[in-house]
């Protein structure tokens, strides 16, 4: 099955607990103001399998504490989430997390959630004007739903507020350069890095979308 993706990446430390696998969905229809994943937005590029997909992941697996899914939107490709989640050979010890900009009333019916094949999922639009006060979310009013005894045991923890200084990102390099980052930033995080950036004589430019619709 074909399925439409932004990128791979292990190990990812900061959108769930433990050494995750990173899954990012290319396509979404939802296009939050301020998302600072812009460029995940196009729909139709970057095609791979699903079978593809779950060789690489399977490489990963024997050190990986679970998986995390995010965008980009998984959920406006529901056979492809749907075929991925029964295809990835999880042990029984490796937890879900799927991030959706969809409120959960909207998506409850997948089949992947009403089987159980997602442990925790975050939902609903990020909302720029919201405060950012709570574990892996981007905004306040987003949904963070444990939907199996292992999601429960894992993520519980992530139901608090989060102090400053336990934020953090994980860096990554592509071949030509690109620095990616992953993570949840503070607002204005990105701006205070390309200021400090340019202080260096750095130029750079960042894939967030306008805080405001136009």
């Amino acid at each position: 099955m074909k399925i439409y993706l932004s990128r791979l990446h292990y190990p990812v430390t900061t959108l769930g607990p433990g050494r995750r696998i990173g899954i990012w969905f290319q396509g979404c229809s939802i296009r939050c103001p301020g998302c600072i994943s812009a460029d995940t937005w196009a729909q139709g590029r970057a095609a791979t399998t699903v079978a593809e997909v779950a060789s690489v992941v399977a490489r990963w697996l024997p050190e990986a504490n679970g998986v995390t899914l995010s965008g980009g939107e998984p959920f406006d490709q529901p056979d492809a989430l749907a075929a991925l989640l029964t295809h990835l050979p999880l042990a029984v010890d490796q937890d879900v997390l799927v991030y959706s900009g969809h409120p959960f009333e909207h998506i409850a019916s997948h089949p992947s959630l009403v089987d159980g094949q997602i442990d925790a999922l975050i939902s609903d639009p990020y909302m720029v004007e919201m405060p950012q006060t709570l574990p892996l979310r981007g905004s306040d009013n987003q949904r963070l739903r444990l939907l199996t005894d292992l999601g429960r045991d894992r993520f519980s923890a992530f139901q608090t507020p989060v102090s400053t200084g336990h934020r953090s990102l994980d860096v990554m390099f592509d071949t030509d350069g690109t620095v990616w980052l992953a993570g949840i930033p503070r607002p204005g995080d990105m701006d205070r890095l390309r200021d400090i950036l340019g202080a260096q004589g750095h130029d750079s430019h960042t894939t967030a979308a306008p805080s405001r619709t136009r």
